[in-house]
């Protein structure tokens, strides 16, 4: 069975431990930096971005994150989460991990009370998976080895590339973990190719 961890300093971190463990993967927050030797893949939940990267700073979890990048293991980003994976911000002058080739903006949705629930078609996921959007940023720019997975109003939602996924939405908050099962089986992929490397 994967271990998939779930940065546990900010968001619907049980959520997600819920929507991973019903995927068939063994679920662990992480709120230290030793515990990322010990999973196989990692979601970082939403939450405020800001916020999330004082939170990364002040417990010294940025320079093991970008690390774990680069070791090719699975990463998801949900809203603030997709944040903290572009290397391009519009507005902004650095990124946070950077391991994604994708330009994203920030609260483009509009603010708390915009948020709103939308049905999506996710390719690899299915029809009709119902999207909460929550202050979310979406994709305005990707480089030609990003797939696109979903979109909503010509805005680009949900992206892969590679071991990356990144989504606007919240795909924690619905009883549906279609999402998270496919993140699931990338983890499962990823960690076949290396045992058999």
């Amino acid at each position: 069975m994967v271990k998939v961890g779930v940065l546990g300093l900010q968001g619907a971190v049980r959520e997600h431990i819920k929507a991973v463990e019903a995927s068939g993967a063994e679920a662990v927050i992480i709120k230290r930096v030793e515990q990322l030797e010990e999973i196989d893949g990692l979601i970082l939940p939403g939450g405020e971005s800001t916020t999330m990267r004082r939170l990364i700073d002040k417990y010294d979890f940025m320079e093991p994150l970008r690390d774990f990048a680069k070791s090719n293991k699975p990463m998801f980003g949900t809203c603030a989460g997709m944040i903290l994976l572009a290397k391009n911000l519009v507005g902004y002058e650095e990124s946070h991990i950077g391991a994604m080739d994708i330009t994203v903006e920030r609260n483009a949705f509009g603010r708390q009370k915009d948020s709103f629930e939308a049905a999506l078609s996710i390719k690899g996921v299915g029809e009709d998976f119902i999207g909460v959007f929550i202050r979310a940023p979406y994709v305005v720019n990707i480089a030609d080895n990003v797939e696109v997975l979903s979109m909503h109003n010509d805005r680009m939602v949900a992206v892969r590339q590679g071991p990356f996924l990144a989504a606007s939405f919240h795909p924690e908050l619905t009883d549906d973990h279609r999402v998270t099962a496919y993140f699931v089986q990338m983890v499962k992929e990823a960690k076949m190719k290396k045992l058999y490397k």
